[in-house]
């Protein structure tokens, strides 16, 4: 998994968010466009290729002096967004 594959997906709007998230990023002032953003000028800093369902990494980006971390899955048609 990398980066650039994910980006092409989220780019593609093949998109979905869990309801956690979703609930984590209300409670933490993250929004959607934050998100995304990690996708284009963040970086995978750990990978979870065993992770059940689909493999996963967590993605770091600095945004406006904000650390946010995004913890995002795939099955190679669709990422999911599981936190940030």
């Amino acid at each position: 998994m990398t980066i650039e594959s994910l980006k092409e997906l989220i780019d593609a709007r093949k998109i979905k968010w869990t309801a956690h998230c979703l609930e984590k990023m209300g409670e933490r002032d993250i929004d959607i466009e934050d998100v995304k953003q990690a996708f284009s000028i963040g970086e995978i800093i750990e990978d979870y290729p065993d992770d059940f369902p689909h493999p996963s990494c967590l993605i770091y980006v600095k945004i406006d002096e904000r650390v946010i971390h995004v913890v995002a899955g795939t099955d190679g048609q669709v990422v999911y967004i599981i936190t940030a």
